[in-house]
């Protein structure tokens, strides 16, 4: 069966999961009534599957291969961020950011609330890579590296300090690592987050509606820059006092919802919290 590409399709396509599965995992890890285990072992079983599916998509380049190797790369993405989510693979840090910790102390102690989670992203990304190989259809290792980059540089910047971030987002057993964020006017690395960010997406935008774009070409940048253009927005949420839980407000548990006149102050008063 082929499915309609194209980067207008591919883009909404885009938007449309990058929302829906973003909520999923708040909703799996808030509210799940079976236990953290059960629910990794399921979510787990769909790993192999994901695994496959980017192999096979790979063999072909075709709007419809498009579209399934990026899903794939996404639910490999959501399978290791539910792992982190549900607090299986973390890092061997699970303090509170002691006061004085300042310089490579404070970094150390923060990359190893998560260098875990980094390692099997890390390894994950390998894997798709591998998997691959040389065929004609690299979406799914494009998306997942997007996805990688995206968040690491989200999280320095998070550690540098920002202006506004959401530490309600955090699932309770998470919450340390809010202790390492710092809240603070945007600084040199936020602005070049924002404007490399803005960059690719233009570049992305230019290949996907070039005029001599095949229709998998089209559809494959159609969705690399609405991935893009989503880390851009998740970026500007750092700048400008909107809180993300507003997006998923249907999947956050109760205790993690911004009441309706909620200022981020009142969702996390720290003004030195960052991974």
């Amino acid at each position: 069966m082929s499915l309609p590409g194209g980067p207008v399709t591919a883009a909404i396509y885009t938007v449309f999961l990058w929302w829906f599965a973003t909520g999923g995992l708040f909703w799996l890890y808030g509210r799940a009534g079976l236990g953290r285990r059960q629910v990794l072992i399921i979510a787990s079983a769909a790993a192999p599957v994901f695994a496959f599916l980017v192999h096979l998509s790979a063999r072909t380049a075709s709007p419809t291969s498009a579209l399934l190797a990026f899903t794939a790369a996404l639910g490999l993405w959501g399978w290791n961020e539910l792992s982190f989510l549900l607090g299986f693979v973390t890092g061997p840090n699970a303090e509170v950011c002691p006061p004085g910790a300042r310089g490579v102390d404070r970094f150390r102690r923060a990359a190893s609330t998560l260098i875990f989670h980094e390692a099997a992203l890390l390894g994950t990304l390998a894997l798709i890579v591998v998997l691959v190989g040389k065929g004609p259809n690299p979406v799914a290792a494009w998306t997942f590296a997007t996805l990688f980059a995206a968040r690491l540089c989200a999280k320095f910047n998070l550690f540098v300090g920002v202006p506004n971030f959401s530490a309600g987002l955090f699932p309770e057993r998470l919450r340390h690592m809010a202790s390492y964020l710092r809240r603070r006017p945007p600084g040199g690395l936020l602005e070049l987050s924002l404007a490399g960010l803005a960059l690719i997406a233009g570049l992305e935008a230019g290949e996907a509606f070039a005029r001599d774009a095949d229709p998998f070409r089209a559809t494959a940048f159609g969705l690399l820059f609405a991935l893009t253009a989503m880390a851009l927005l998740e970026h500007l949420f750092m700048l400008i006092p909107i809180s993300e839980s507003a997006l998923w407000g249907w999947a956050l548990p109760q205790a993690a919802r911004p009441g309706p006149n909620a200022r981020m102050s009142e969702i996390n008063p720290s003004s030195n919290s960052g991974l």
